[in-house]
């Protein structure tokens, strides 16, 4: 279940200026790619890693399951917050459980729109 955070709210009402530079980064990766789904995380050093989704004939991820992917391979060991911006209402499930799995069952997800709007966090757990 997406937590409210009121409706509709532009990016710029996050309260945390790293929150509000994923939802942009996700939001630019999503339009560069052409992609339904942007996606950025936060790993526990302050770098971030952008994504989108990933549509192959023998290969399908999130978006947020490609930025993990990304972190990963780049040596995170664990991630402070994630943002994806979508079409849908809320993040994916697997996309959620590899944010889980890297960072744990409290990191926030932020669900935004292709608007920037943002619709609420969510757990990862």
């Amino acid at each position: 279940m997406i937590a409210r955070m009121s409706d509709q709210q532009p990016a710029t009402d996050l309260p945390d200026p790293e929150d509000r530079k994923l939802v942009t980064l996700a939001r630019s990766a999503r339009a560069r790619g052409g992609v339904p789904e942007g996606a950025a995380v936060r790993d526990e050093t302050g770098r971030t890693y952008v994504a989108g989704t990933v549509a192959l004939e023998s290969l399908r991820l999130s978006a947020l399951q490609t930025a993990v992917a990304m972190a990963v391979a780049s040596g995170a060991e664990s991630l402070e917050a994630a943002a994806v911006v979508t079409a849908a209402d809320a993040a994916d499930d697997a996309g959620r459980a590899a944010v889980r799995d890297l960072g744990g069952a409290a990191v926030p997800v932020i669900v935004a729109g292709p608007d920037g709007s943002v619709r609420g966090t969510l757990s990862a757990g």
